[in-house]
């Protein structure tokens, strides 16, 4: 009797988990019944960029995602991942499991949201970016005020067109309202705890 033939293992593999922002914008779009031409229209990204961010293969800009924000009429935060865990203690703690997620790393970006959920003046993350990752060649704006500290690597952060690199223990505070971008230029990642108000996710 003859062996069985092994299965294929490409066959049998558990297809890639879409990142949640893609999943994300293909429902939305749907939901609208617009094609990825109107959403292309009515955003400025192109069909093919908007593909590959549905797909996970690519992932937008702050600045883009700010503009699918906005011709989808939501914020930004909800383009970041449910909480990994259920609420435990009091509302205004937040476990390290309920972090909601916001991946990027098609940017080498990570932005992880540690303010408890609710109502509040002041929004704190916790960003990784990756050697070469960037916010976007373009700078963005918003209203309100940045602040932060660089616990790891270097941070090059540029504000109303000045650039300066941060080492680990330098800190900053800039309003939002001026155009700013920020790219880690070093060969390790850099983490950065940053505070947002009034919340921007």
């Amino acid at each position: 009797m003859a062996d069985a033939p092994l299965p294929d293992p490409a066959a049998t593999a558990a297809p890639e988990r879409e990142p949640v922002l893609g999943q994300r914008l293909r429902g939305m779009r749907q939901r609208r019944e617009w094609t990825l031409q109107e959403v292309s229209a009515r955003s400025g990204l192109s069909v093919g960029m908007l593909s590959q961010i549905e797909r996970g293969v690519s992932a937008p800009s702050i600045r883009s995602l700010q503009k699918l924000a906005e011709i989808f009429a939501v914020p930004i935060g909800w383009f970041f991942s449910d909480p990994g865990a259920a609420a435990q203690g009091p509302a205004w703690v937040q476990r390290r499991a309920q972090r909601r997620v916001l991946d990027l790393s098609a940017k080498g970006i990570t932005k992880e949201l540690l303010s408890p959920e609710g109502d509040g003046k002041i929004e704190l993350m916790l960003i990784t970016v990756e050697a070469g990752g960037s916010s976007g060649e373009a700078p963005y704006q918003h209203a309100g005020e940045d602040a932060g500290t660089v616990l790891e690597g270097v941070l090059e952060l540029e504000v109303d067109g000045v650039a300066s690199r941060l080492q680990a223990g330098d800190s900053f505070r800039f309003l939002s309202t001026l155009p700013h971008r920020f790219a880690n230029p070093g060969p390790l990642r850099c983490v950065v705890v940053w505070a947002v108000t009034p919340p921007l996710y």
